[in-house]
């Protein structure tokens, strides 16, 4: 049975910590699906654990990254081999609530290219994680909210479900952390195209240490940032502004 929705997981060296977060995610999801666990290199230690649950679990599938290190060069590996034409991105950290996969992936299947989990709408709440970079994020995304209608509170989450024939058409540009989020939200709105949000609570990663690189990745979330305050009508998407 083809999948109705594509659930991707880029992964860094999560070890042992990915077998819980498995779990959450397979009892949480109702909908046909398969989950994509993206890592960059045999010898990460995700694959081992990962390779070892879907021999009992035919939906997951661990894959290997051909695309280049990062998390961005992983989420665009996972969607070109996504099976749905819903693919949702979510973290191996445990940070996102996998009880909202399905009501995500339903909003894209009702028409809307992206549907976003947002910490900062009504009803949506982030607990722990870095002060500065909550502040950070909090301020971008309900500024842009506000400057821009684009449709959520929360663009800099990574979150977040997609209608795939969008992807494919708008063209994910990031290749470097998780700006893909802003990226997408970014090109929808210069497209014309319909973004909806849900409310979420984050909550910060219990084990290990956060892969977002602050200073690093700022400037180009900056770059989105800017590109969705521009005018709409560019149909195409991808090199817009």
């Amino acid at each position: 049975m083809k999948p109705r929705v594509s659930i991707i997981v880029p992964a860094y060296n999560e070890g042992d910590a990915l077998k819980p977060f498995l779990d959450r995610i397979f009892e949480a999801v109702t909908l046909p699906a398969e989950v994509l666990v993206v890592y960059d290199t045999p010898d990460d230690t995700t694959a081992e654990p990962a390779v070892r649950y879907a021999e009992r679990e035919p939906r997951l599938r661990p894959m290997l990254n051909s695309y280049g290190r990062g998390p961005a060069n992983a989420i665009r590996f996972g969607v070109d081999n996504a099976q749905a034409d819903v693919v949702v991105v979510t973290m191996a950290d445990g940070s996102d609530d996998p009880m909202q996969i399905d009501q995500l992936a339903r909003l894209v299947e009702r028409g809307v290219a992206v549907a976003a989990a947002s910490r900062y709408m009504r009803g949506g709440q982030q607990v722990g994680g870095p002060w500065l970079k909550g502040r950070v994020s909090r301020l971008a995304g309900v500024s842009l909210n506000l400057l821009g209608r684009v449709g959520t509170h929360d663009a800099t989450n990574s979150f977040k479900a997609y209608s795939r024939p969008f992807l494919q058409r708008a063209h994910i540009e990031s290749d470097a952390g998780f700006e893909m989020g802003i990226e997408m939200v970014a090109k929808a709105r210069r497209m014309g195209l319909p973004v909806a949000e849900v409310p979420t609570i984050w909550l910060d990663r219990t084990q290990g240490a956060s892969n977002f690189k602050v200073k690093a990745w700022i400037p180009r979330y900056l770059h989105w940032y800017v590109h969705a305050l521009g005018p709409r009508g560019k149909r195409d998407g991808s090199k817009a502004g």
